[in-house]
């Protein structure tokens, strides 16, 4: 089992939504430091100043996640100011909701950059230290988007597809060299905050953020390889791979209404 208490916990996109309840979560388990990795100064500000109000540990990082050389710099910059990161999750990401005729060169590679680079290059700074020590886990929010096509998420349905298949090789890799270390892959259904809003979903359940925060920790808690939500994600694997595609199709698309659930999409890149 992952031990939050005395941890060094890093959440990348930690300053709102599940990544600020997730950090004080994890500081509420006794972490010993929460860092907090944002573009946002101003929620920064407020998350730092309701965390250390409360007694906590928690330093913050202007972090703009596509920018690869900065994050390269802000790491290390880390690992000399804290020492390792004991439990490292990797939770920024967007999303545009649009049709992919309807994106730009530059949404595109933004959006592949934040969800799915950032994560490799954030991860290849920080792994090193836990392999010398033969601790640490490393967790990647990915989504159920990662699993099943989604009308109007093309680019973030290849962001996070990739995310998956790269999380679970380096779980592969790990396992078979070290001890100790721990990667688990998060794939939830639309989580309720801003990022999605306007979403219609009217058969599965739109994910409220205190929940998957709270799912998400005790799957590090428990060394999970998986934490999906709600519990019909972890039936789309084997739907996907039983049923011919239009029968998929039909079941996911049209009767569970996934495939119109982006059609009101309002949300934020955030």
């Amino acid at each position: 089992m992952s031990q939050i208490k005395g941890a060094v916990v890093l959440i990348t996109g930690g300053a709102s939504g599940i990544g600020k309840i997730m950090g004080r979560t994890c500081l509420e388990k006794g972490a010993r430091t929460l860092i907090i990795w944002d573009v946002n100064q101003q929620l920064l500000d407020e998350s730092l100043q309701a965390f250390r109000g409360a007694g906590f540990h928690a330093y913050g990082y202007i972090v703009d996640v596509a920018n690869t050389d900065f994050v390269v710099k802000t790491a290390r910059e880390i690992l000399l100011e804290h020492g390792p990161v004991d439990i490292l999750i990797n939770n920024a990401g967007i999303v545009v909701g649009k049709f992919f005729t309807e994106h730009s060169h530059a949404e595109i590679d933004r959006t592949m950059q934040v969800n799915t680079q950032a994560l490799m290059h954030i991860t290849l700074e920080f792994l090193p230290a836990m392999i010398q020590r033969q601790r640490g886990h490393i967790v990647n929010i990915s989504s159920a988007a990662g699993m099943a096509a989604n009308p109007q998420m093309s680019i973030y349905v290849a962001s996070k597809w990739a995310v998956l298949g790269w999380g679970e090789t380096l779980r592969l890799e790990l396992e078979s060299q070290y001890e100790g270390l721990h990667v688990t892959s998060v794939t939830p259904f639309y989580i309720g905050t801003g990022m999605f809003k306007g979403v219609r979903s009217p058969i599965v359940p739109i994910v409220h953020p205190e929940s998957a925060a709270r799912q998400i920790i005790r799957a590090i808690e428990k060394n999970h390889i998986y934490c999906r939500m709600p519990w019909i994600v972890y039936a789309m694997p084997f739907f996907k791979g039983i049923l011919p595609q239009r029968w998929y199709d039909t079941l996911i698309g049209k009767w569970f209404g996934i495939y119109t659930s982006m059609r009101d999409f309002q949300g934020h890149n955030r």
